[in-house]
């Protein structure tokens, strides 16, 4: 494969995933975040398991892992997906994916209290860099909190969910092919999801008639950006590497201000633009001085 073609297919994996966001938010004029995560993980397993049987990559779950697929699938999709969308519906997209893109940030201290990986002083200034572009986007000039502080809380949630959630990819990613992992867990997460959707939405559910629109939104956000967005992020870590892949994570809030802009109507101010530019800045350096064993596994060894 060509140099420039792997960057190209990072490029489309960093778009739709700029872009769900959108879709999410189109979906949740007519679905709630919990009828959206359900379908969305249903119609992503699916598409990912016909595409791992055809192409006859279906690994057997060892008996001693399951344990550690049904902990890790608590964390993501379940807590994250619950952080990320009820956390979208509350909060602007584009804010929502600069929360989000705050992940790497975090995913070092994890990595220094789990494996005992020592901190670097660009990982503190990248997270206090990042911490000021937040409070200028979060914060107006009269000091108060232009953010649903409750929708903020949850994108948090899916941050943290996202950082412990790496812990047990580590450990995964060691024994199975990427594809398999999001696969299963996705599965998993579907399950996890299906008591909560019979019992709150399943009734509101078989009473509503989705345009096409919103169904489109609905298969975009299963197949593209819950599974081919995975599959070809996959194949560029495996070409480009684990550090310059995750610079390109870095241009998913930009895609989405982008996105909402012209789809949504959201309005950017000077402030919330310097707030998002810092922001990516601070994740930037972060990166710039690591990438920590804990994002270094076995992924780039893996057939997809």
């Amino acid at each position: 494969m060509k140099n420039i073609n792997v960057h190209i297919i990072a490029l489309i994996s960093i778009f739709f995933w700029g872009i769900s966001y959108i879709w999410s938010k189109q979906v949740f004029e007519v679905y709630s975040p919990l009828t959206t995560i359900f379908l969305r993980l249903l119609i992503s397993f699916i598409s990912l398991f016909i595409f791992i049987y055809l192409t006859k990559q279906i690994e057997k779950i060892r008996k001693e892992d399951r344990l550690l697929f049904l902990v890790s699938s608590m964390f993501n999709p379940f807590l994250y997906f619950i952080g990320e969308n009820f956390g979208l519906k509350l909060v602007p997209a584009s804010l929502s994916a600069i929360i989000v893109a705050t992940i790497p940030l975090f995913a070092p201290f994890a990595a220094y209290f789990y494996f005992k990986e020592r901190l670097k002083p660009l990982n503190l200034a990248g997270l206090i860099l990042s911490f000021i572009g937040l409070l200028l986007i979060l914060i107006t000039k009269n000091f108060e909190f232009q953010a649903n502080p409750k929708g903020v809380a949850l994108l948090f949630l899916a941050v943290f969910s996202a950082v412990f959630y790496v812990v047990f990819l580590k450990k995964l990613t060691a024994r199975y092919k990427p594809l398999t992992i999001i696969t299963w867990q996705n599965l998993i997460g579907t399950l996890y999801f299906l008591p909560f959707f019979l019992f709150f939405d399943f009734k509101t559910f078989i009473s509503i008639k989705p345009d096409t629109s919103v169904i489109l939104s609905l298969f975009m956000l299963g197949i593209f950006a819950s599974s081919l967005a995975f599959v070809l992020f996959t194949i560029t870590v495996k070409r480009l590497g684990v550090i310059k892949s995750s610079l390109y994570t870095n241009l998913i809030p930009v895609f989405t201000a982008i996105f909402s802009y012209y789809f949504l109507g959201e309005v950017f101010s000077v402030q919330k633009l310097a707030g998002m530019a810092i922001v990516i800045a601070g994740v930037i350096l972060s990166e710039s001085g690591k990438i920590s064993s804990i994002y270094s596994t076995n992924i780039k060894e893996t057939k997809i």
